[in-house]
Formats: C-alpha cells, structure tokens, sequence
C-alpha cells in the first residue's frame, strides 16, 4: 500500500472514463428501463466499506474516510452521490495499490456485458 497522501493527483483512467461518459445510475437506469431509485451496488459498497473499517488491514478507516472525502471533493465533484462515494472509493484502492486498475476495468466490462446482454 502506499504511503502518498496526494493520492488525489493519481490518474485512474477507467474512473476517467466513466466520469467523462456521464455513467451515473440516473443516466444509467433510465437508459436500461430499469426504475429502482437506489443503485443496486450500492449495498455492495456499504458493505465493503464496512468490512475494510472492520479489518483495516487492507485500508485503514480513517485513511479510506479521509481518501472519501479529498478525493469526491478534488476528483470526482461532477458526480452525484452515492457514485462520487463509489469511485472515490476504488480510485483510492487503486492509487493505493490494494487492487489493480486492469482489473478494475476488467471487472467493469464484464458487468457492463452483462446489462447488454440483459437488454438485448
């Protein structure tokens, strides 16, 4: 994990890309038909932030609420909450080392081919 505290002027092009698409689950939903106002990773995320608080190991608590706050404040302001908590959340992860940002983007295709599979 690094140690950088500017990890806000970390670029993370496939957070890039999604911001740049205007992939936000509004825009999203609206798109694939679908009306549940609450964006279903959002449970996923909670859940994850509530298991990286409970360890620590991987993020320590207040570095990911703090890495939250700068990076949804500095990088991600255009997005709406709870995507700018989302992407602040694996564009830490990723500037942090914990996860990679190809798999990021690989993980991200691969639900992206599943809702086009879905709506064919």
């Amino acid at each position: 994990m690094t140690t950088d505290h500017d990890i806000a002027s970390v670029r993370v092009r496939t957070l890039e890309h999604i911001v740049e698409h205007d992939q936000v689950w509004e825009r999203v939903a609206a798109e694939y038909g679908v009306t549940h106002a609450v964006p279903p990773w959002k449970s996923s995320l909670d859940a994850m932030c509530d298991a990286l608080d409970e360890e620590g190991a991987a993020l320590p608590v207040l570095t990911r609420r703090d890495d939250e706050d700068r990076i949804t404040r500095e990088v991600y302001a255009s997005l709406p909450h709870p995507e700018n908590q989302l992407v602040a959340l694996a564009h830490s992860l990723v500037a942090r080392n914990v996860i990679d940002e190809t798999e990021l983007a690989a993980r991200l295709e691969a639900v992206r081919a599943r809702l086009d599979a879905g709506g064919a």
